[in-house]
């Protein structure tokens, strides 16, 4: 879960880069929890009590906000999956940890904003991408619990291929519709499914 912090966009610093970081967070909040297809630039204005005109300050299009707020979600996600990471030692237990957070991440997040998401070109490459690269950390973790002696020996290449094609279908909301599982729910299930088929 690797992305581009929206924080490094021009369009959010500088002269009033403090009420433009406000705004945007809310922006952020608004989209997560309602999706963000069916609102016009004038009903994001109206919902955030802002003009049109302040919204372009922050992106040229709404396209280009929806893309930024994505892309800053799993930014900020990433760090504190990251953090829930770091305070773990054991590798099993880093493993549930990381699951478990990037589960606790997609939680709140709205049925809407996943189908918004999946429906939006640009928003689903984001979200792809930084799939993969959990998909990545995940391998990571494995091989650290192999080397360890803590995880059975498995072939590590297999096992990672499996789980990135579990990931890859949650972010393609296929779980969802084959299950009926929310993402963070899935990422909840993959998580106990991994743990017990992996420790000693």
């Amino acid at each position: 879960m690797i992305e581009t912090s929206a924080a490094q966009n021009p369009k959010l610093t500088g002269r009033g880069a403090a009420r433009r970081s406000e705004l945007f967070e809310a922006l952020v909040r608004l989209l997560t929890e309602q999706g963000f297809a069916r609102f016009t630039l004038d009903d994001l204005a109206r919902r955030l009590r802002c003009s049109k005109r302040t919204l372009y300050g922050l992106a040229d299009s709404k396209e280009q906000l929806v893309r930024t707020a994505v892309v800053h979600f799993f930014r900020e996600a990433t760090a504190r999956v990251e953090a829930a990471l770091a305070a773990e030692t054991d590798p099993a237990a880093r493993l549930a940890a990381y699951l478990h957070a990037v589960a606790a991440e997609l939680g709140p997040l709205s049925a809407q904003f996943f189908d918004d998401m999946a429906g939006f070109e640009p928003a689903a490459e984001v979200y792809e991408r930084n799939t993969r690269a959990a998909a990545r950390r995940v391998e990571q973790l494995i091989e650290e619990g192999v080397a360890a002696g803590v995880f059975r020996e498995v072939h590590i290449a297999f096992a990672a291929d499996v789980i990135s094609s579990v990931m890859v279908r949650i972010q393609q909301r296929q779980v969802a519709a084959a299950t009926g599982l929310a993402d963070a729910e899935a990422y909840a299930n993959l998580a106990e499914l991994l743990l017990h088929g992996l420790t000693r």
